[in-house]
């Protein structure tokens, strides 16, 4: 069986074709290249190098989010489409599990961080049986010092992944000392093999048709507009 993972959620990009168990070739990035006007061309090049059309896969795994909202609609967009038109299967995966798989055989809880402006990350809190992950606090749109509050119910080690941790490594390692794990560098990106073996574990496919990405929060746009209506009806 030969999947295609794509995951442009956030700056970095990768894809991946697994064929069988085996990773075939996995193509990442973590420079801010605009995923509109690269992530086909990365496609292709990947059937290209592997000699493969993309008529050849059986099935299809992206990132569905959070993160970029610019980011992760490209992503699920060329994904609904090679689905619809090649009559493939799609499975939409967690964008922060994705990096959490980069920690699978850690033992202790799994923290994703991705920035989100104004001391806000998304992020996600999951614990391995070294097979498989599980959500221990849910993937979604947090202030900071919630996430800290969240973590405190918890015990064990942390081990924080992601290429944003670095912008809150000093406030994360005085609020829990000892008990904190920076990844390493290269822990830190998504990787769409990864994403493709998430997916084989969730066993589910979506409808292509309704499927939309999981932002965890609304627009900035909307955001703003809800807050004006609400000024409106104070001077009602």
């Amino acid at each position: 069986m030969i999947w295609l993972g794509i995951d442009t959620a956030n700056t970095p990009l990768s894809i991946a074709i697994v064929k069988d168990g085996q990773l075939l070739l996995e193509e990442n990035t973590s420079m801010a290249i605009n995923h509109s006007l690269r992530a086909m061309p990365a496609i292709e090049e990947v059937f290209n190098k592997v000699n493969l059309v993309p008529a050849d896969i059986d099935a299809i795994a992206v990132s569905e989010g959070p993160g970029s909202y610019t980011g992760v609609r490209i992503g699920v967009t060329i994904a609904k489409t090679l689905s619809w038109t090649l009559e493939k299967p799609l499975t939409g995966v967690s964008s922060l599990k994705a990096i959490a798989m980069n920690g699978l055989f850690f033992e202790g809880l799994i923290c994703i961080l991705v920035d989100a402006r104004r001391g806000n990350v998304y992020a996600g809190v999951y614990k391995s049986n070294n097979e498989s992950l599980t959500s221990i606090i849910e993937d979604g749109h947090y202030e900071i010092e919630t996430l800290f509050e969240l973590l405190h119910k918890h015990e064990g080690n942390l081990l924080f992944i992601g290429k944003d941790v670095s912008m809150h490594q000093e406030k994360i390692i005085r609020e829990f000392g000892k008990r904190v794990v920076i990844a390493p560098v290269h822990f830190n990106l998504p990787r769409a093999s990864s994403l493709i073996y998430a997916a084989q574990q969730l066993k589910t496919q979506v409808d292509v048709h309704p499927f939309t990405p999981e932002y965890r929060r609304i627009a900035e746009a909307e955001a703003n507009w809800l807050k004006a209506q609400e000024k409106e009806k104070d001077r009602a």
